[in-house]
């Protein structure tokens, strides 16, 4: 029967004994009819075997332009095959994945056995020696265990919520975290400060706010190395060599302290200010023992239309637990390492002001336009990337989470008093036993001790300590000739307060510094201050070796944060 009659300019043609035997064939014609009438066929099956065999069934015929088409229908059609038999393991998976495990999941002492011996030198090193490098401290479990982590496979270029790969969201939630934490950490206010949490130091901390906000050859103001400020300001050493970028790349003009007093000579320091107008005027340091006044530099910037920055990374972690003044006050931009006072991972961070301009600047940066607005945010968070750095250490943004999560906490603000006092009191024991400090004592975490005096140089004196497994660093003295032979020591006490110790045992320690001295003292009588001499004076030296003995038993006392008991 016709169900429907049209023109067209095609006909295709099928028979019955095409079905079985003959291919298809096309034939050009102007009709096209289509009827479906059932009628019993016999079809063909075909064998595994090749053979026909022969089936009755119901079939249906079909008929398009004239033609009759059977289409065979199936009373029991048989069951479809399973689709998951498709992904069935090849027998070659297992092999495959036992060869990534072998490879992926061996421990370290089964790796690389000669690395982790080295590795296991230092822990022991660590455990049995006196920590007082000021810019050293200890990291808990939880930090290690984030810095060791998974995180460290994922490529995150950008910043949250604008990444450059895909897979980013739990990568930015991450560091969502991590910036609403150090907001926290400081009490700031995120409509007035933004952070980034993303530079691998503060040195580059430091280089990406010059790189956002100066142009090539632009002007800064620091503190002279020599006074307690740090190469990263813009040092170079007295005879004109540049030592860092920021004095290579732009213009830098140093303020320094009152070399009969050590505090900063803030009259000086505006004087030369007005004179030099840097566009950004910094103020912190890596070797300054007191307190600096914010409110007297925030004033001079204004005078001199700069912007203040303060490179906070010695003091942060006094700073978040209030327990020294805080640049957030004054300052526009704050930088910091995280692994100081703060007890974090090894890194940076940067804090800028946002919103409306507050204060009376008198000046725009020669690579913006002057506006009403602050625009910190934009140019420093794209100095970080992509003018500076690639994709952030997500690892180590997890660790900086977790850290300033404890600082937060009341056992983090005990921990600060502490270090303070364990400061003052090692402070009190030196001057007792007629050892001459630099402004007289400290305020913060840190001292200076003079050396000069005694007749000593800070690289012998270092290198005494060093042999008697005591850890500090030699430092210029304002007024000597520090880019030859250093005249003091810097001393700081966060990593021996966070073991446990207290004002007594810096008492301990005390004796053992000054002990040192009088080992230096003699092998310098009898050797020579040069270090091949001086060196030899100390091998199988009998008074370094009981000075040690005493020292690691001092030191084994106490426990390490993130070792095994």
């Amino acid at each position: 029967m016709d169900l429907f009659h049209t023109k067209s300019g095609l006909s295709l043609g099928f028979t019955k004994s095409s079905i079985a035997d003959d291919p298809i064939s096309l034939q050009m014609d102007t009709t096209f009819r289509f009827s479906v009438s059932p009628v019993p066929l016999q079809l063909f099956e075909e064998k595994d075997d090749g053979h026909r065999e022969n089936r009755i069934e119901s079939d249906e015929e079909i008929r398009i332009w004239g033609q009759s088409m059977c289409v065979k229908r199936q009373r029991d059609p048989k069951p479809l095959p399973n689709p998951c038999k498709r992904f069935a393991p090849d027998p070659g998976l297992d092999q495959r994945r036992a060869a990534v495990r072998s490879w992926g999941n061996q421990r370290l002492q089964e790796a690389d056995p000669e690395l982790s011996e080295i590795m296991n030198k230092e822990k022991q090193r660590q455990f049995l020696g006196i920590e007082l490098i000021a810019s050293e401290n200890f990291v808990c479990r939880a930090v290690m265990e984030a810095l060791g982590s998974h995180l460290t496979n994922k490529y995150s270029e950008g910043m949250p919520g604008a990444r450059y790969y895909t897979g980013n969201h739990f990568i930015d939630q991450i560091e969502s975290l991590c910036q609403d934490r150090a907001m926290a950490a400081f009490n700031l206010d995120s409509d007035k400060w933004g952070v980034n949490v993303q530079p691998y130091s503060c040195t580059s901390a430091n280089f990406a706010v010059y790189t956002g906000l100066l142009l090539p050859g632009d002007r800064m103001m620091g503190l002279d190395s020599p006074s307690g400020g740090h190469m990263s300001h813009g040092w170079y050493m007295p005879g004109g060599k540049k030592v860092s970028a920021a004095s290579i790349f732009f213009e830098s003009f140093p303020y320094k302290v009152n070399p009969q007093t050590g505090f900063i000579d803030y009259n000086k320091l505006e004087e030369k200010a007005l004179d030099y107008r840097p566009k950004i005027l910094i103020c912190g340091g890596s070797s300054y023992p007191r307190e600096w006044d914010y409110a007297r530099f925030r004033q001079i910037a204004d005078r001199c239309g700069a912007v203040l920055m303060c490179d906070m990374a010695h003091i942060s972690g006094l700073v978040a637990a209030k327990e020294c003044a805080s640049p957030f006050d004054y300052c526009d931009i704050v930088t910091s390492t995280t692994h100081k006072s703060l007890r974090g991972p090894r890194g940076g961070i940067i804090f800028y002001r946002r919103g409306a301009k507050s204060r009376k600047q008198g000046m725009c940066l020669s690579n913006g336009d002057c506006t009403d607005q602050l625009d910190f945010e934009e140019k420093i968070n794209f100095a970080v990337h992509a003018s500076l750095q690639g994709g952030p250490h997500n690892n180590h943004i997890a660790a900086l989470a977790i850290a300033l999560k404890q600082v937060t906490t009341p056992e983090y603000k005990a921990y600060m008093q502490q270090v303070k006092k364990n400061a003052q009191a090692l402070a009190s024991a030196l001057l007792k036993r007629k050892c001459k400090l630099v402004t007289g004592g400290t305020d913060n975490h840190l001292l200076l001790w003079d050396l000069t005096t005694l007749g000593l140089t800070g690289k012998c004196y270092e290198k005494v300590c060093e042999m008697c497994h005591i850890t500090l660093n030699k430092t210029t003295i304002f007024g000597d000739n520090g880019a030859i032979s250093p005249g003091g020591v810097r001393i700081g006490t966060p990593a021996m307060t966070l073991r446990g110790c207290l004002e007594s045992d810096f008492e301990t320690i005390a004796d053992f510094l000054c002990t040192a001295a009088e080992i230096t003292s003699c092998v310098q009588r009898d050797h020579g201050k040069l270090q091949k001499e001086f060196l030899k004076g100390l091998h199988n030296n009998k008074d370094v070796i009981d000075l040690r003995i005493r020292v690691e038993a001092f030191a084994a006392q106490f426990a390490m944060p993130g070792f095994d008991s």
